[in-house]
């Protein structure tokens, strides 16, 4: 009875490490996972490790006064060599699952797994809005959602922004999204019955920056404990699923929050070719599970995707097009995405830019690609020019007297010529000025200090050069009684600033223009009509009529 009593105590104490150890890993049950086959071989190590103990302890009571454990007769520790057996042919297992799962001797199959189009730029990219534009980057919107939690007198003490800021398309506008954490452990356990009672909500075109209160919190999310951790979940509704290292904070149209959880699909071997193949959207609030295959997630949802593993499929297409040893040797053909990319809102969806260059390292682009991070689908398009490293530098030189540095450059249509467009920041990460570069002439550069001066200036630049945009004729029109009309003086030119009944834009009259000098004569309540061209806050005025 004693000895049964024992076995059971260490059978017990190894399922408990076992218990322990999933826990805190949550691997998840599935040959396909990395981590599964790590986890099996700590397993095997903690019985070695509870079977060595119970071998070694009964080995003490036998020759006490010896040392304790140094002298075991291998006779008695049989189980223990058969586990080490077992450790290796799992280890073997895994070596050769990933060797077979490579792009070493799987290039062909790695080369296929993204479809590209090849398309038109002025046909897919529309001459750009200036009042959707994305003009923020990620750390510039952390900057903005550090300052609105610094202003949060009720919960800046409990809770603090999280890095997330996912960027989406909300009604709409381009936003980026991001829950609160709990600021410590002490400060979960005083507010986790009630949850996570907001998130940052960021305009990326006006830089509007809002604290969402919700009515009920978030109680699931990636800084919970326990059994409300996010991972922790998903792992004990979904133990089979391998979810993306990358869970996606996003709102439905309403407001509501979710996690977009993408789940791995691996495509060759064992674990090789890894796409996604569905997605478990999770109610923030709720913790509701919904399972979607990848071609029926919701239309509201954006990023499916990340843009790591899109520009890393297409790294596969454009390096491997003839065989894994010209990727190394010859590299003949070989193209891959530039250092970096962004994002673009196109038909109602975000889709990632990056440039496109060859592995030789030179300094231009052969062209660019677009890849939508819901759907997975792919747009090349041919436009020679300047990589966006060279671009930003470009940009830098003309403000060098002041150390700005260049964020990674947004892709506009301005004029139907591909132009990069970024912000110009200080050293504390502040935007001081915004830059336009000419994707194929780079040494095009212009300069404002607002994003109407700057592509006003960058109008001008292109008209100098011959290029006029198709759009330049095509004024818009509208008409109605003058609500307030006052003169600004900006840089030594008198402009008129026009509201009309009817809309809330203002319409800028600018005096230095001959034809439009007559806006003298109009007065508050007056009747006008205009020609004019949108642009980002104010609208340019062309045409008194």
């Amino acid at each position: 009875m004693k000895k049964i009593t024992r076995n059971l105590i260490f059978i017990l104490a190894g399922l408990l490490a076992a218990g322990i150890l999933y826990y805190i890993y949550l691997p998840a049950v599935n040959i396909h996972s990395s981590s599964f086959w790590f986890f099996m071989m700590g397993l095997i190590v903690v019985c070695m490790a509870v079977y060595g103990v119970k071998k070694a302890g009964r080995r003490i009571l036998l020759t006490e006064g010896r040392r304790l454990g140094l002298n075991l007769d291998i006779s008695e520790m049989k189980g223990l060599k058969y586990m080490g057996i077992l450790l290796v042919v799992v280890f073997a297992i895994y070596l050769v699952g990933s060797i077979l799962s490579s792009p070493i001797v799987n290039a062909a199959k790695y080369q296929r797994l993204l479809t590209i189009e090849e398309r038109n730029f002025t046909d897919d990219i529309q001459e750009a809005d200036y009042n959707t534009i994305p003009l923020l980057d990620k750390n510039s919107a952390a900057l903005l959602g550090n300052r609105k939690m610094g202003s949060l007198v009720d919960m800046v003490s409990q809770f603090e922004v999280s890095n997330d800021y996912t960027q989406i398309n909300y009604q709409g506008t381009p936003v980026r999204v991001t829950p609160l954490s709990y600021a410590s452990p002490i400060k979960w356990l005083t507010n986790h019955r009630s949850g996570i009672p907001a998130y940052i909500l960021i305009d990326m075109a006006t830089q509007d920056t809002q604290c969402v209160k919700l009515q009920q919190g978030i109680r699931y999310s990636k800084s919970e404990y326990f059994n409300r951790n996010l991972y922790r979940h998903l792992r004990f509704h979904y133990p089979t699923y391998i979810f993306d290292d990358q869970l996606f904070f996003e709102i439905d149209e309403e407001g509501t929050p979710y996690w977009v959880c993408p789940v791995k699909k691996f495509n060759i071997g064992l674990f090789g070719g890894q796409t996604v193949g569905n997605v478990v959207l999770c109610n923030a609030v709720t913790g509701e599970c919904v399972d979607y295959d990848v071609a029926d997630v919701p239309q509201w949802v954006d990023k499916v995707y990340s843009a790591e593993l899109l520009t890393q499929l297409y790294d596969y297409s454009g390096i491997l097009k003839h065989g894994f040893l010209n990727s190394v040797l010859g590299q003949k053909d070989c193209l891959q995405s530039t250092n970096g990319y962004n994002y673009i809102a196109l038909d109602d969806d975000v889709w990632v830019y990056s440039g496109v260059t060859s592995v030789s390292g030179d300094q231009s682009n052969v062209g660019f690609i677009l890849m939508n991070q819901r759907t997975m689908e792919t747009r090349f398009y041919k436009v020679e020019g300047a990589i966006e490293d060279s671009a930003m530098s470009s940009a830098e030189g003309q403000v060098q007297n002041l150390g700005y540095v260049a964020t990674f450059p947004l892709l506009l249509n301005i004029a139907d010529e591909p132009t990069y467009f970024m912000a110009l920041k200080d050293a504390s990460g502040l935007v001081k000025k915004y830059a336009m570069v000419n994707v194929q002439k780079y040494q095009w550069v212009a300069i404002g200090d607002t994003i109407q001066e700057c592509e006003k200036n960058y109008s001008a630049l292109l008209n100098t050069n011959g290029i006029v945009s198709r759009n330049a004729d095509a004024l818009k029109q509208i008409a109605g009684r003058i609500t307030a009309i006052a003169p600004v003086v900006l840089e030594g030119t008198t402009h008129y600033y026009i509201c009309i009944e009817g809309t809330d834009d203002i319409f800028d009259v600018n005096m230095s223009e001959e034809a439009l000098i007559g806006i003298i004569r109009y007065r508050a309540g007056d009747h006008i009509s205009l020609g004019y061209v949108e642009g980002y806050g104010l609208h340019e005025v062309r045409e008194l009529q």
